[in-house]
């Protein structure tokens, strides 16, 4: 019996998996956003051990007080919390070690060279998997100060009560 091409059941294997690019996030740096202006985002992979792939897959991570340091040729993940795998034995993890950023040579070369710069810093602003490999979002950026922070609380809270506004208007409108 014949079968068309097209109906037969597609072989499995790694070239048939589809890569569609989603991200399934695991930690978020929401205060980085708050503290930092933003310059510039990177996409960077990590070098993990194996426990703590398990312990991000489970989504457990915090990037509280995570920082990006370039030493020699090389980026740097520090104190970004992994905790340790429950299930894990004694080649576990140490939770707060620093783990090596995959980044290309210009990237490095130029994120070493702004940081170089008076207030310039580059701070993690996510952990996540991308094609079931763990990708860090990082970030360039400088400091607000205090002023700077009040004054994008003010921005933000007028934009909602804004949208607030425009929401209840449209409803009255549709009710009248």
């Amino acid at each position: 019996m014949y079968v068309p091409k097209e109906s037969q059941p597609k072989q499995g294997g790694a070239a048939a998996k589809a890569k569609d690019g989603k991200r399934k996030m695991v930690a978020q740096n929401k205060k980085a956003r708050h503290d930092y202006a933003i310059i510039d985002t990177y996409e960077a992979g990590i070098v993990l051990t194996g426990t703590e792939v398990k312990s991000l897959r489970q989504g457990r991570a915090s990037l509280a007080d995570g920082f990006v340091q370039i030493d020699g040729n090389e980026a740097w993940l520090h104190n970004a919390h992994i905790p340790e795998y429950f299930q894990g034995t004694w080649t576990n993890h140490s939770v707060r070690r620093k783990r090596k950023l995959l980044l290309h040579r210009e990237e490095i070369d130029k994120l070493g060279s702004k940081v170089q710069e008076t207030g310039h810093t580059i701070v993690p602003l996510a952990i996540y998997f991308k094609d079931g490999r763990a990708k860090a979002e990082i970030a360039l950026a400088r400091g607000k100060k205090e002023y700077d922070k009040r004054q994008t609380l003010r921005e933000k809270q007028d934009r909602r009560e804004s949208d607030r506004a425009i929401a209840a208007a449209k409803r009255r409108q549709r009710g009248a």
